[in-house]
């Protein structure tokens, strides 16, 4: 990579490289705002959800707070009205400063976001209405689904024109994985909420899980480690350890990963063959996972330290341990004899939430942390309150996390024998349900925290002086 990418990403080497370019960062703050407000909103819904596998009667029969209707506004919100938002924030402030020019159109920006902000409303609305399309992860109706679409060509629109007016000739890797996002999120999205409409059976099946799995590993896995390519040696003041690990990490997750989704089908009706392949792929994973890992690992040689004191690093190196664990359990989790035990019981949510908030909900709060103050020239309102935020997440995280992977493998065993009746299975998961709940609650008050922290930030920023 030549110097001037190194300089991109090196906060010390940004006071030789000439006078700073001024950013509106409009449509980043748009963005983040937003999604901020709905990481609170759905943090409501998640721990009503946890408190219903406490307390089943819990709200009684309204049909619009049953499980049926809030879990899928749970995720939907979770997935695209917080992280998905948030990462597209990230990425409208990231880009411009690799490219080292403004955003190609900030007018185009705001309006995505206008856009986006509509889908989600939207959806708040369908879901609790109870239209929907009854697919994982794609439960949103048609119309929305093509709303998405639009947003979504807008956003990639205002991505490339930046990236093709860029300064530099050379690409640092978080430009490659934010471009990968944008092209797998289309081509995911459209088979995931499209094409599986003229699938039936076994066919819409393996569509749909093809669909949900590609989802965190091609939308937000990209997405997740652009944000950390670039924060982790913004964060620790030090340059990356290695680009050519990090082009053998991308290339090869680009190559691995849209195989995989089929091991959620194993021992089930699709073909041995189809279910061998995804086992294969799903272990092949370990190579762009330890390419990535290691890289960041050694970027921190010699600045592990700085974890003592740093929020925003704590979140992001918290979030690749949580990343390589998240990767270490999907292959194996994919082994058939693993699965035949794991396979559709609580250690599923266990998994998939520490993913989705473990590892790529941390780097995109850590982007928050580093982000809001320079955008609105200003520091962070409170240090401890940050540090608050982290450690409720983390032992909040970690509580349910844990929790559930146990409370899976007993589930798993108890439904593997014949002589427990299933009824027995349900109540001796309640121990495991109180700590989800109370899990709930600490992380609910790490979002708390993390969203008053960052709404004080911008509220009292001219009463403060600028980030360095």
């Amino acid at each position: 990579m030549p110097e001037e990418i190194n300089k991109s990403v090196d906060t010390r080497s940004s006071a030789a490289s000439g006078p700073a370019l001024v950013h509106d960062d409009t449509t980043a703050k748009w963005f983040l705002i937003s999604s901020i407000a709905y990481f609170f909103i759905v943090g409501i819904i998640a721990v009503t959800i946890a408190a219903k596998f406490v307390w089943p009667s819990l709200l009684g029969t309204v049909q619009y707070l049953t499980y049926g209707r809030l879990r899928p506004l749970h995720v939907n919100g979770m997935l695209f009205g917080w992280l998905l938002a948030a990462d597209m924030g990230l990425s409208f402030f990231m880009v411009p400063r690799l490219c080292a020019v403004k955003l190609w159109s900030e007018k185009l920006g705001v309006a995505t976001a206008i856009l986006w902000n509509a889908i989600i409303l939207g959806a708040v609305v369908s879901l609790l209405m109870g239209w929907n399309q009854g697919l994982e992860y794609a439960e949103l109706p048609m119309p929305l689904d093509i709303a998405v679409v639009v947003a979504w060509i807008m956003f990639g629109v205002n991505i490339f024109m930046t990236i093709a007016s860029r300064k530099y000739d050379q690409m640092y890797v978080s430009i490659w994985y934010i471009m990968g996002t944008i092209l797998w999120t289309a081509f995911v999205y459209l088979t995931g909420n499209f094409a599986v409409l003229f699938a039936t059976g076994t066919n819409q099946a393996n569509l749909n899980w093809m669909y949900v799995h590609n989802a965190v590993g091609l939308i937000f896995t990209p997405v997740g480690l652009a944000i950390a390519y670039y924060f982790i040696p913004k964060a620790s003041n030090t340059p990356l350890y290695s680009h050519k690990l990090s082009m053998i990490g991308f290339w090869s997750l680009a190559f691995v990963y849209v195989w995989t989704g089929a091991h959620h089908m194993l021992h089930g009706p699709i073909s041995q063959w189809l279910q061998t392949i995804s086992i294969a792929f799903s272990v092949m994973l370990l190579i762009p996972v330890w390419a990535v890992v290691y890289n960041f690992f050694a970027t921190m040689k010699g600045q592990w330290h700085q974890l003592k004191d740093n929020v925003p690093l704590k979140f992001l190196m918290s979030g690749v341990v949580f990343y390589l664990l998240t990767c270490f359990q999907g292959p194996m989790h994919s082994l058939r004899t693993v699965n035949a035990i794991v396979s559709k019981t609580d250690w599923i949510p266990g998994h998939a939430h520490m993913a989705v908030l473990g590892a790529f909900s941390f780097f995109a709060i850590a982007g928050c942390y580093h982000m809001i103050p320079r955008a609105f020239k200003t520091t962070i309102f409170s240090e401890a309150l940050a540090n608050w935020s982290f450690w409720f997440l983390m032992f909040g995280g970690l509580g349910f996390f844990v929790t559930l992977w146990l409370g899976g493998f007993w589930q798993g065993w108890q439904w593997n024998n014949p002589s427990i009746p299933f009824i027995d299975t349900v109540i001796a998961l309640k121990p495991v349900w109180i700590v989800r709940f109370f899990s709930g609650i600490l992380m609910f008050l790490g979002i708390v925290s993390f969203g008053y922290n960052i709404m004080a930030t911008i509220l009292g920023a001219k009463d403060r002086p600028a980030a360095a």
